[in-house]
């Protein structure tokens, strides 16, 4: 291992261990535990990893690609609870933004196991890279989607939710940009992503611990917001206009 790839390897397990620790000091990991869990099982994964390529590395392949697909599933799981927490005095919006994330991950989820398999490559792989584009880009453009809709309507953000998004969109940033940019360069450019990829999630686990340092909830809403509102207006006329379609349908078919 080249002392370049061992300083950011074991910089990110001191960063991953200060923050847990932090997490249970300060019972910030009751407010954010899918979050952890994802901060716990990458830590986990790097140790996991480490033996099986010096005890087993004939396993090795098999292990990386399924902590890797586990990593994707729970990082998912992240940017669901990112949105629950920010958007907890706004019930009726979470509970839309919710049903199209859901949605989005599905369908997205669905076309890249069917691009995987025509893939000439080993399958395993094959389906782990396109599932893992997908959702990674899915989840750049949840967490935009987020930050705009907050930037919208004046809504503030509290520091422990804007580090976890500050660090999980920069991470999830450069994952897009590994993916759009790096697999297609030549070997000097893909070289370079190799340390830059890795370098990002170490620049998010320092802003985590600036910013998950101590806990600060997330601001409550003082006054009733105009996206709430829309959302109860579009859902009364998305009820209406059901309950009218099932009204014709039934007339068609009595005819």
């Amino acid at each position: 291992m080249r002392m370049l790839d061992y300083s950011i390897w074991s910089g990110s397990i001191a960063l991953e261990i200060l923050l847990l620790y932090r997490a249970f000091q300060t019972r910030l990991r009751t407010y954010y535990p899918v979050f952890y869990l994802y901060i716990f099982f990458v830590l986990a994964q790097s140790f996991l990893r480490l033996t099986v390529y010096h005890y087993q590395p004939r396993l090795y392949a098999y292990t990386y690609w399924l902590t890797e697909f586990l990593g994707v599933a729970i990082g998912c799981a992240v940017v669901f609870e990112i949105y629950r927490v920010a958007l907890a005095s706004y019930p009726g919006t979470a509970r839309m933004a919710r049903r199209l994330l859901a949605l989005v991950f599905v369908g997205a989820l669905a076309k890249a196991i069917a691009d995987a398999t025509n893939d000439p490559r080993w399958w395993a792989e094959a389906t782990t890279i396109d599932i893992e584009r997908a959702m990674r880009t899915v989840q750049a453009l949840a967490i935009a989607a987020l930050v705009a809709l907050f930037l919208v309507y004046s809504i503030p953000f509290g520091r422990n939710l804007k580090g976890i998004l500050l660090g999980y969109g920069l991470f999830i940033g450069a994952s897009v940009m590994w993916f759009t940019f790096a697999q297609s360069g030549g070997d000097r450019f893909r070289d370079f992503w190799s340390y830059l990829n890795p370098a990002s999630y170490d620049l998010a686990l320092c802003l985590w611990v600036v910013y998950l340092w101590s806990p600060q909830h997330q601001p409550d809403a003082s006054t009733v917001v105009h996206m709430e509102e829309q959302y109860q207006h579009v859902a009364t006329r998305t009820r209406r206009r059901l309950a009218d379609a099932r009204g014709y349908l039934g007339k068609v078919m009595d005819r």
